[in-house]
C-alpha cells in the first residue's frame, strides 16, 4: 500500500507534518518521499508542479489520485485505511464533533501563529507597521487562551477532542509545537505546556519531527512574551 504513496515535503511545515503523522498512525511506513527546501524554492520546482499546480508542500499522491491539502490528505488517509493502523475519527457522535470542531479551529490557530512568527516574510518592508504586529500578537494571544481554555475543561492528560488521540490532534499538534519552537512559555500556557510534553512523546510525532529541529534543538524566542 505505502509503496503506492509518494510525499514530497518540507522540514517544520506543520501541513507537511499532519500528513506526516497521518501516515505513521495508519501503518503506513515505507512510502515514498522527498524532502524539499523552502529556501532554495524547491516547492516551485517542476517536480511538485507536476503533483500540485499551487507549488506548495505538502504533495501528496497515491498511486493516481492526489490529495494535496493537508487535512484532505488526512481525511482521505483515515477514509481509505480505517482498519489499519489507529483509528483518528471517534465514534461516539460527541467526541466526533468535537473532533472536527477542533480541527477547522485549529486553521484559525495556525493562521494566527503565522501572522506574528512570519510577519517580516509575509509583509514587504515598506508596509510593515509595529501596530500591525502587535494587534497580530495580542490576537495570538487571546487564541492561545482560547486552546488553554479547552484543555483546562478536559482535565490533565487530556487530547484535544477527549481521552484518545485523533484527527484533531493530527492536524493541530504541530502548530503547538512551532509555537514552543519559537520560544512559547510553559509556565504562562500550563496547559498548552503538559499537552506537547504528552505528545512529543508519542512515536509517529518522534518518527515524524522535523530533521532541522533534531539538528539544531534550540529554537526562537520570538513568542517568549506572549
Amino acid at each position: 500500500m505505502a509503496q503506492d504513496m509518494t510525499l514530497l515535503w518540507g522540514s517544520g511545515s506543520p501541513p507537511c507534518w499532519r500528513v506526516q503523522i497521518a501516515l505513521e498512525e495508519k501503518n503506513l511506513q515505507g512510502y515514498n518521499q522527498k524532502l524539499l527546501s523552502f529556501e532554495k524554492m524547491e516547492h516551485k520546482s517542476q517536480e511538485v508542479l507536476d503533483i500540485n499546480a499551487r507549488g506548495q508542500l505538502p504533495s501528496f499522491k497515491h498511486g493516481d489520485v492526489i490529495v494535496n491539502e493537508s487535512y484532505a490528505a488526512c481525511f482521505y488517509l483515515e477514509s481509505q485505511f480505517k482498519s489499519e493502523g489507529n483509528k483518528l475519527i471517534p465514534d461516539s457522535p460527541a467526541e466526533q464533533a468535537l473532533t472536527y470542531q477542533r480541527m477547522f479551529e485549529g486553521l484559525t490557530f495556525y493562521e494566527k501563529l503565522n501572522a506574528v512568527i512570519y510577519y517580516d516574510w509575509f509583509v514587504p518592508e515598506g508596509e510593515r507597521h509595529d501596530s500591525a504586529l502587535k494587534r497580530n500578537r495580542e490576537a495570538l494571544a487571546t487564541e492561545l487562551k482560547l486552546w488553554e481554555g479547552y484543555l483546562q475543561k478536559l482535565g490533565p492528560g487530556s487530547h484535544l477532542a477527549g481521552p484518545f488521540f485523533s484527527l484533531a490532534d493530527v492536524t493541530v499538534f504541530p502548530t503547538v509545537a512551532t509555537l514552543f519552537r519559537f520560544g512559547l512559555s510553559a509556565e504562562h500556557y500550563p496547559n498548552l505546556g503538559e499537552y506537547y510534553a504528552l505528545l512529543k512523546e508519542r512515536p509517529s510525532i518522534k518518527a515524524s519531527w522535523p530533521p532541522h529541529w533534531s539538528e539544531n534543538p534550540k529554537g526562537q524566542d520570538t513568542l517568549k512574551d506572549i
